[in-house]
């Protein structure tokens, strides 16, 4: 599965990446852990499927149906999509009422389903209805509190936000023809094993695996920037 994959920045944040592929044949892949939810749609033998996705603690295997288009919209850390936060989410998948028509069902109202090149228009719509909006993450409150907040919005810790984005840009580098040597200086991983048992954890594979010109099917990996959730 390739993926094409474009940024894009939308109110205050709300939406970070979009990204769209599609299937030939019945396969499973890979869907490495993730900081963030994500609205799903999948076109496949004339239905259209819809769902919300969660944070993903761990790497887990995914069944691909044949035929299929995919559409992912990866929402920013602390988008709040209404009446699903992603507190509510953690490693799970809700999937969302789909018309006859084909719209989606979010909040009560029906909505046209997005396309990969009009996502914004569709996100716009949800924040001007009030069901996406993005909660603060400062450090506004003391530390315990603040923890407590950032796991009522987000559904995890910061600790593991940071680890789980971490371990994808590993992934990101390795499949980039990167040596361990140099992710684990640049992510400031202990060693070798370090790595090792988080990309076991955390992406499903091992970096061998993830530099093999026969590479696993795995989801969508992203780069992240010098924060979490980035």
């Amino acid at each position: 599965m390739r993926f094409e994959h474009r940024n894009t920045e939308i109110g205050a944040g709300l939406v970070d990446r979009v990204w769209r592929t599609r299937s030939d044949a019945e396969d499973t892949m890979t869907s490495a852990a993730r900081t963030c939810s994500h609205l799903i749609l999948v076109r496949t033998r004339g239905r259209l499927l819809a769902s919300l996705r969660g944070p993903e603690t761990r790497a887990t295997t995914t069944p691909v149906p044949p035929d299929a288009e995919f559409l992912g919209v990866r929402f920013a850390l602390g988008t709040v999509i209404r009446p699903h936060p992603a507190a509510s989410l953690l490693d799970r998948s809700v999937p969302l009422p789909v018309t006859d028509s084909g719209r989606i069902v979010i909040g009560g109202e029906d909505w046209e389903a997005p396309t990969y090149e009009n996502v914004e228009r569709f996100v716009r719509r949800l924040q001007d209805a009030g069901l996406l909006t993005r909660s603060r993450l400062g450090e506004e409150h003391a530390r315990r509190t603040l923890q407590r907040r950032y796991r009522a919005i987000t559904g995890l810790s910061p600790t593991a936000v940071t680890q789980i984005d971490r371990a994808n840009a590993a992934a990101t580098m390795l499949r980039d023809g990167l040596d361990w040597r140099a992710v684990v200086a640049t992510l400031r991983y202990f060693d070798q094993a370090h790595l090792a048992h988080a990309l076991r954890r955390y992406v499903g594979h091992t970096a061998r695996e993830l530099q093999a010109g026969d590479r696993p099917s795995m989801s969508f990996l992203y780069k992240t920037g010098p924060g979490p959730g980035s």
